[in-house]
């Protein structure tokens, strides 16, 4: 069992940055694969960035490709997202979630979510 708190979320203005963090507690973080995830209202919950148990391998989706970075520390338990040049269409709930299995763009793979935080960019 995997519990996620995600953290960091805010407003800022198009052009800026923001960390996300998502705290994991529970056994054997390091054997799961995290995913990153947004929501908009009124749309469907979409792909961001990905990265594998061991951190060697990384997803983005081609939205966010040069801008954002996946991150994981398997020491404290931790995955971060990088949130650069931040454009209004990046406003959504963002969710971070965890898989037992192989690193999936699809949020049906993942077994484990967190709440989700809040990210609001201004134009």
């Amino acid at each position: 069992q995997v519990q996620l708190v995600e953290s960091g979320g805010g407003l800022v203005q198009a052009g800026g940055s923001l960390r996300l963090s998502c705290a994991a507690s529970g056994r054997a973080f390091s054997s799961y694969a995290m995913g990153w995830f947004r929501q908009a209202p009124g749309k469907e919950r979409e792909f961001v960035a990905a990265i594998s148990w061991g951190g060697g391998g990384t997803y983005y989706a081609d939205s966010v490709k040069g801008r954002f970075t996946i991150s994981r520390d398997n020491a404290k338990n931790t995955v971060t997202l990088q949130m650069n040049s931040l454009k209004p269409e990046d406003t959504a709930v963002y969710y971070c979630a965890a898989t037992p299995r192989v690193t999936s763009v699809s949020p049906r793979s993942y077994d484990y979510w967190g709440q989700g935080t809040q990210v609001t960019v201004s134009s």
